[in-house]
């Protein structure tokens, strides 16, 4: 009975080891023992993950560290102020104003005590350098009405303390200074046209198909508010790591690709959603890249649509980018602009849909070299085809000379036979 469970638990096992995927885990190489590795090794134990440069949102996905010169921070303090997060732009600007009024507060108290004025509290005989201050709370409220500019008429300076005065004078400036600096950064960053890059959209996947007999790279963009970007203009760069011939790498290198440049066409009318098209040439990045070499490739495009908000004047850039895997070959986009009566109508539904179509899957260069071995026995055959036919026509023109000489001389027989 034993042995029989011991075979069953066996066939058991063996159908578990069958049935189920074993997963073997790779054990974890120090960084000298994966570089020692064969090629062909190394790429099948190690399967790299893209990392992205920018990220879908427009966010560039990069961290500087090892910042050593702080300093230059503080001397640009107001670019500095208009980048922080909201929460520590909130905390700095409160902070601001309350030290300054503490500050003041406590050289408002420092005056009244120096000079005497808390020991003479409600005597009239006695004129003190501001009335009604008899604490540091007093002096306190005194420094915010001051610097606020509320004058509610308890508290005054009176004109018998010329270095009330003077303090006052100050503290009028350096207010002044302080609410242009700080409303001046809540302002900026308020109208900062960031938010207005949201409603900027870019299709979450590129397409290579062929537009007017060409192999072309395409994306969308769209625009989802009524107000216009004004001189809106697209452009696009490839990111990826090259070796140079003499041995350099250089990591995350940005190469052009033509969106129009030359013609124009990354100059954009951003009323309706556009698809961009970039020719696959030889002078384009991809002109080398199949369908099937394009996942085995390690790249990234970034996009960067620019123009000025028509509502504010501002510039405002979106980016986006797309890694190998959102690169969809063989596709085109659903159209999405339709005709109504009496306007156009867009539907953002369609917005990022794509559907297949006839692509081959050569490369550009392939296809160009494909092209060229088909023309060239066409050309063959016609240029034959003209020297046969430059060669009939000779050859008539001489049998029409013939002809024509032998009826001349018989013509010039008979005049002679005549005269006889």
């Amino acid at each position: 009975m034993a042995s029989v469970t011991e075979h069953v638990l066996e066939e058991d096992s063996m159908e578990q080891d069958v049935e189920s995927p074993v997963t073997i885990q790779q054990p974890k190489l120090p960084k000298q023992a994966r570089e020692d590795l064969p090629k062909h090794i190394s790429k099948v134990c190690t399967k790299r993950k893209i990392q992205r440069y920018v990220r879908k949102d427009g966010k560039c996905n990069v961290h500087h560290g090892n910042v050593r010169e702080t300093y230059r921070y503080l001397s640009d303090i107001f670019t500095t102020l208009v980048d922080l997060k909201w929460r520590f732009n909130l905390l700095i600007f409160v902070m601001v104003y309350t030290v300054t009024w503490l500050f003041f507060g406590m050289i408002w108290w420092l005056i009244a005590y120096i000079r005497g004025d808390m020991e003479h509290i409600g005597d009239n005989t006695w004129t003190p350098c501001v009335s009604n201050l008899n604490g540091f709370v007093s002096a306190f409220l005194f420094s915010i009405e001051t610097e606020t500019t509320i004058g509610y008429g308890y508290r005054v300076i009176t004109d018998k303390c010329p270095e009330g005065i003077i303090l006052l004078l100050v503290q009028s400036v350096l207010g002044s200074i302080v609410n242009a600096f700080m409303v001046g950064c809540m302002f900026v960053k308020i109208s900062q046209p960031k938010k207005r890059a949201e409603t900027l959209v870019f299709s979450t996947n590129a397409v290579i198909s062929m537009r007017d007999g060409k192999l072309c790279l395409m994306f969308r963009v769209g625009d989802l508010r009524n107000s216009h970007i004004v001189e809106a203009s697209i452009r696009a760069k490839l990111i990826k790591s090259k070796q140079t011939k003499e041995g350099e790498f250089i990591p995350l290198n940005q190469t052009d690709i033509n969106v129009g440049y030359y013609t124009g066409d990354d100059r954009l009318f951003l009323v309706s959603p556009l698809i961009i098209s970039h020719e696959i040439n030889q002078q384009s990045p991809f002109w080398e890249i199949s369908k099937d070499q394009l996942p085995k490739e390690e790249l990234e495009i970034v996009v960067i649509l620019e123009g000025m908000v028509e509502a504010t004047g501002m510039t405002c850039q979106a980016r986006s980018s797309y890694i190998t895997s959102e690169i969809l070959w063989g596709h085109r986009f659903t159209p999405v602009l339709t005709l109504e009566d009496g306007f156009y109508e867009v539907d953002y539904n369609s917005f990022h849909e794509t559907y297949e179509t006839n692509t081959p899957s050569y490369s550009a260069k392939e296809l160009a070299e494909m092209a060229s071995r088909a023309e060239l026995p066409l050309t063959w055959s016609v240029s034959s085809k003209l020297n046969q036919h430059a060669d009939l026509e000779t050859e008539e023109r001489g049998k029409n000379h013939e002809d024509q000489t032998e009826r001349n001389g018989d013509v010039a027989n008979l005049e002679n036979e005549s005269k006889v």
